[in-house]
């Protein structure tokens, strides 16, 4: 498509309701209020991108709902079939001055018309972003198939301790396949210490949030065990975590080895920078993963003992995987 056109916006009321709002009355606490003047989301394509743009917004915003938004979730279709081969997030002001990354809590890209294969009765939680602002893209020849007419949504949500700034604004760009390229298609599969699905955030533990587990001061280290509900081969993952992280990690027990081990670039006093390219799982080959195995997320912080601000961490992965066995050895991040 050679000009750039807005995607019809399609009203929120064209959810079925367990998935608008996380199963809840629309007229409960729980929904996103629709107010008279409410900010904006648009969607604009071009070429192979396509591009939403939330905002402008004044910050600090309240979060509300189980997706924790911070300005009202919005619906949008495609105009045909496209693959989704990368992905990136930013956030700045509206006159474009770029701002710290920590402004941004999250940005979830939703699937409403395909279900999640980790998080049973939930849509699929295809892309987005938190803090990291990582810059995600594929394998060559591999994307997540978003069909044409299939009702896509996105929840915004800045932080909410950020300094009072006006007409602040977010972006999430998808890298999409040209037209006629030979593409296979990944599922995708959230992991993580915290509870990522938010239909089991009722099951979180009493030292559990919305913003992550609760760090004390020193060194502390999580685990969750973890079993897969599909047999794949993850050829991308992305990683999610806050400040004070030092590590993440996902081992398969049964087999004792240690699949993924990312590591951040932080500040001297813990705040996070950035996941460094090289610490971004990515791999054509892939590495496999089993509903027979055993597996453990985990995840290590240091909260300064001279802090008394509150922490709360997260360590998560969005894995990108081809369904079934790895095609020949597979090859993890770590050997």
């Amino acid at each position: 498509m050679s000009s750039a056109f807005i995607v019809l916006f399609v009203s929120l009321c064209m959810l079925s309701p367990a998935w608008a709002s996380g199963g809840h009355n629309a007229h409960d606490h729980h929904a996103v209020p629709t107010l008279a003047n409410q900010v904006t989301t648009t969607v604009t394509i071009e070429d192979d991108l396509v591009r939403l743009t939330f905002g402008p917004i004044d910050l600090p915003s309240a979060h509300d709902g189980d997706l924790a938004a911070s300005m009202p979730k919005h619906v949008f279709q495609l105009p045909k079939d496209m693959y989704m081969v990368g992905f990136k997030s930013e956030v700045f002001t509206k006159d474009g001055t770029q701002l710290p990354r920590n402004y941004l809590h999250h940005i979830l890209m939703l699937n409403n018309d395909k279900p999640s294969v980790s998080c049973p009765g939930e849509p699929l939680f295809f892309g987005g972003a938190g803090l990291e602002m990582t810059e995600a893209k594929f394998p060559d020849g591999y994307g997540v198939k978003l069909a044409k007419g299939q009702n896509l949504m996105s929840v915004v949500a800045f932080y909410h301790k950020a300094p009072p700034t006006r007409d602040v604004m977010a972006s999430f760009t998808m890298y999409m396949a040209r037209d006629g390229a030979s593409v296979k298609e990944m599922d995708v599969y959230q992991v993580g210490v915290n509870v990522v699905c938010y239909s089991k955030f009722s099951q979180r533990g009493a030292d559990q949030t919305d913003e992550g587990i609760e760090i004390k001061p020193g060194v502390q280290v999580h685990a969750a065990p973890l079993k897969f509900s599909m047999d794949g081969c993850v050829k991308f993952a992305y990683p999610h975590g806050h400040d004070e992280l030092l590590l993440i990690a996902l081992e398969n027990k049964t087999r004792k080895e240690t699949l993924l081990r990312t590591v951040p670039d932080v500040s001297m006093d813990g705040t996070f920078l950035e996941f460094p390219p090289h610490q971004v799982y990515k791999n054509g080959q892939g590495f496999a993963v089993t509903k027979s195995d055993d597996y453990e997320m985990v995840m290590v912080h240091h909260h300064p003992l001279q802090k008394k601000e509150d922490q709360h961490g997260m360590g998560n992965y969005l894995l990108y995987m081809t369904p079934g066995a790895c095609p020949g050895p597979s090859t993890a991040q770590v050997r």
